[in-house]
């Protein structure tokens, strides 16, 4: 670019566009500056500071002495005239850029003004319109008011004489004139009354006062004309001229907008976002479309992105945990007004075959050790007692055996006295001393019952003496703990041992709100043909009602039936009632600690949250962290020899004691490993996990329905049932030892359906049966079959047909069947026809 002035920059021009000129010089290098209306720039020009030209070009580019060696003149004059030229093509590159920026920002301007003017005179038309409005309505309402009064004015007046003469006898007022008269007929005439109505608000319609509010009003005149009608209210009208005031004025000024607290958990689904916020889901989508998420409203974001949107919205994001969702369950401080006195909760703790449950039959007047298979508990049962003083009691039956460690814990954990029975024939064995340390670890009161006192061999004596060594002193030596001689067979002492639980429970004081919201303990679940997942639910305070939605453990669900221990259904279960609980979405583990929330999402968020917590933490369990640990894995696994097995159980209790009792067997050579476990009959399923697996199947006191049957025989999967835990820990110990002897094995003969049960005396229930496979023999075992679960495993007392006595019955005939010590069948009940044998086994 030259150096004269005037000159306007490429690309610059029209009328609005800047002028370039020089307006100011440094020594021997000038500024140029580009000027506007509104703006000025000054550009450095080539030479100068910053944007060296020609004049600035290196002083040893010039001199000869520092010229590089070889470098004739003419090449120098060319390399320095190339140099010129390019820095005076980026000083006039700089300089078009500036003022293309000068003639953008007055563009700019000029359409801001031009809009600025267009709106102040939109403003100023609409304010003259208005004013003209104004004013033809007011001139209209002078000119009615004119005419009216000019009307009025040429009607003659009414007097009292006219009107008596109107009214006198003989005439009326439509009578014609006299003849010859010119005067014309006058029709009805207003009163002065209504004139000056018509004139008040024609005035003040005029006036433009505050008067005109009656023009909305209905007056008789109105009516009468059927002119009034529905006007809008004053207050509307005033909200409309407040609109119109603020819109004249330029001041339509949106509403404060609401700040809010946004409660963001890990993950949130964008329409709950848009509810907590109080928005739009569709704004919140187009905000996370500006960040480049595409996404929908039913799609989940994590918190620090719906941390970055609740902040664009103008809204406070408040962080919350995944675990704070547990909070909605009441912590409720009961007061001592609410408290009121409880039923006690006993559980019965001891050795195997110490007479527990015969001594809770004998307190109860009932049988429940008959229904056991080998006559040993397996199950932890609930039971309420009521005393003949009027005392309502709740026992809990506790199984003896080794592998039931679990249940009678919980039993310890839930009770409020506990009830150590010891054999007066066999004194201290390992399991009670376990359950001495159990009672001692809930730190509550123990009573200790000796059973089996009307035995020859019976020495409460050795059982106190050996009771010393576990720091168990009771008071017929001396000590604080209350111990009782009882029999069950007889009923001696259980009057006294009833006492001494009542003296004990009235010193513990237990109390307990009924009127707040239920909690309790699972004592046992299982899956129920035809009534799904089962719960056996202690409840501990509050009150338990049919429809209450509620929480336990990893499931939830809403109580659609309560079951007593009698069988009874109930409406509503107190603190201290063990109840039967239908109506879950899972089978929940055992002790798990149900609690009733208020709906049906505070339960299921809950329930989601303890599941995950629950998969994370196995996970992060089974997991090798460091290269030490899959080493020292990898070494163990090539040493140890697993044998795996399916593990599938009646309840849930049976299911846990099974698991804990395969992990006792093992040493450094080989170990059992549980594959799956569950609560329920054998499905297919299981068939095709043990089949990949090469598996065994156990199943304890369940079968396998007809399809899995079918299925274990083609896939040549083995199948083992069981109904005594002693039998089970000891094959299973067995098989993983490889020290198999001669076992005995069951060989499925037969099944047979009960059509009918008939009542014969002498003999007791006779089942009347149809053989539906194989054989029935007189000299093998059976099991009755529920729902595909063992109800009874026994002997034939009487196989017939007809009237004869026969040894066995064929396939499709019917028969009559009486079974040994055992009457409660009922029709459609499954009858399993088995026979044991000896098969030595070899391993493979």
């Amino acid at each position: 670019m030259s150096d004269t002035d005037g000159k306007k920059p490429l690309g610059l021009g029209g009328p609005r566009s800047g002028q370039v000129k020089q307006s100011f010089s440094h020594g021997r290098t000038k500024n140029v500056v580009v000027e506007t209306k509104r703006k000025r720039v000054v550009v450095p020009k080539p030479g100068s500071a910053g944007v060296p030209g020609a004049a600035g070009t290196p002083s040893h580019l010039g001199d000869p002495s520092k010229r590089p060696a070889g470098i004739s003149d003419a090449e120098m004059e060319r390399r320095l005239a190339a140099l010129r030229n390019a820095k005076a093509r980026e000083a006039g590159e700089a300089l078009q850029r500036a003022a293309e920026e000068v003639a953008r920002e007055e563009e700019r301007q000029r359409k801001r003004d031009e809009i600025e003017a267009k709106e102040r005179e939109e403003r100023e038309r609409a304010a003259a319109q208005r004013q003209k409005a104004e004013e033809e309505e007011r001139a209209k309402a002078l000119s009615e008011v004119k005419a009216s009064r000019a009307e009025d004015a040429r009607k003659p007046p009414v007097t009292s004489r006219t009107q008596s003469r109107d009214e006198a006898p003989g005439r009326t007022a439509a009578a014609a004139p006299a003849p010859g008269s010119a005067k014309p007929v006058l029709g009805p005439r207003k009163t002065d009354r209504e004139r000056e109505e018509r004139d008040r608000d024609a005035r003040a319609k005029a006036k433009g006062g505050d008067d005109v509010r009656r023009a909305g009003k209905l007056t008789l005149n109105d009516a009468l004309a059927g002119d009034g009608g529905r006007t809008r209210s004053l207050a509307a009208m005033k909200r409309k001229q407040e609109k119109a005031r603020q819109k004249a004025m330029g001041l339509n000024m949106r509403a404060e907008k609401m700040v809010r607290d946004v409660q963001l958990p890990e993950t949130i689904v964008v329409q709950e976002l848009a509810n907590r916020m109080a928005e739009r889901a569709a704004d919140v989508v187009k905000s996370l479309m500006k960040m480049g998420m595409m996404v929908t409203m039913n799609q989940t974001i994590d918190a620090d992105t719906a941390e970055l949107v609740i902040g664009e919205f103008g809204h406070r994001a408040v962080r919350v945990s995944d675990s704070d969702v547990e909070q909605v369950i009441d912590q409720v401080q009961d007061s001592d007004e609410d408290r009121i006195s409880r039923p006690p909760i006993v559980t019965i703790m001891g050795h195997v075959d110490h007479g527990k449950t015969s001594l809770l039959d004998a307190i109860r007047k009932t049988s429940v050790v008959t229904g056991e298979a080998g006559g040993i508990t397996q199950h932890i049962g609930a039971y309420q007692v009521t005393t003949d003083k009027g005392a309502t009691l709740t026992f809990l039956d506790t199984p003896g055996h080794a592998a039931f460690t679990s249940m009678r814990a919980r039993g310890a954990n839930v009770t409020d006295i506990v009830v150590l029975v010891v054999a007066a024939d066999d004194a201290v064995m390992p399991q009670t001393v376990e359950a001495i340390a159990h009672a001692k670890a809930a730190k509550v009161p123990m009573i200790v019952a000796i059973n089996k006192i009307d035995k020859k061999s019976a020495n409460p004596a050795k059982v106190r003496t050996d009771l010393l060594q576990h720091d168990v002193v009771v008071e017929e030596m001396s000590g604080d703990v209350l111990d009782v001689e009882v029999s069950a067979v007889t009923g001696q002492g259980l009057d006294g041992l009833l006492e001494a639980i009542a003296l004990q429970a009235e010193i513990l004081d237990l109390r307990a709100n009924p009127k707040r919201a239920a909690s309790g303990a699972v004592i046992e679940a299982k899956l129920d043909v035809g009534r799904g997942p089962v719960a056996t639910v202690l409840v501990q305070n509050g009150t338990l009602r049919k429809g209450d939605i509620f929480v336990v453990g990893e499931q939830w669900g809403k109580v659609r039936s309560l079951i007593n221990d009698k069988g009874e259904r109930i409406d509503e279960a107190g603190p201290s009632v063990p109840v039967e609980v239908l109506g879950l979405n899972g089978i929940p583990q055992a002790g798990d600690t149900l609690n009733v929330v208020e709906t049906e999402a505070q339960a299921r968020e809950i329930a989601d949250y303890r599941e995950k917590a629950a998969r994370d933490k196995r996970a992060a369990a089974g997991a090798a962290t460091t290269l030490e640990q899959l080493m020292a894995k990898a070494k163990a696994d090539k040493k140890v020899s697993e044998l795996p097995v399916l593990v599938k159980a009646d309840v849930q209790g049976s299911a846990e004691a099974i698991l804990q009792a395969m992990e006792k067997i093992g040493n450094e050579e080989v170990r059992v490993r549980v594959l799956h476990s569950g609560v329920g009959a054998i499905t297919d399923s299981d068939v095709g996990l043990a089949e990949a697996s090469g598996a065994p199947i156990i199943g304890f006191n369940v079968r396998a329905n007809a399809s899995a049957r079918t299925s274990a025989n083609q896939k040549g999967v083995e199948i083992r049932y069981y109904s005594v835990i002693y039998d089970l820990v000891d094959d299973v110990k067995a098989a993983a030892s490889g020290l198999l002897k001669a076992e005995v094995r069951e060989t499925f003969i037969g099944y047979a359906t009960i059509k009918e049960v008939f009542k014969v005396s002498n003999v007791g229930n006779v089942a009347g049966c149809l053989v539906t496979e194989g054989v029935a023999r007189r000299s093998a075992g059976v099991r009755l079959l529920r729902d595909n679960v063992v109800i009874h495993e026994g002997t034939l007392k009487t196989l017939k047909r007809f009237k004869d006595e026969v040894k066995e019955v064929q396939s499709g005939q019917e028969c009559g069947m009486a079974f040994e010590n055992y009457d409660n069948l009922r029709a459609g009940d499954v009858i399993e026809i088995f026979e044991r044998e000896e098969v030595e086994r070899k391993l493979a």
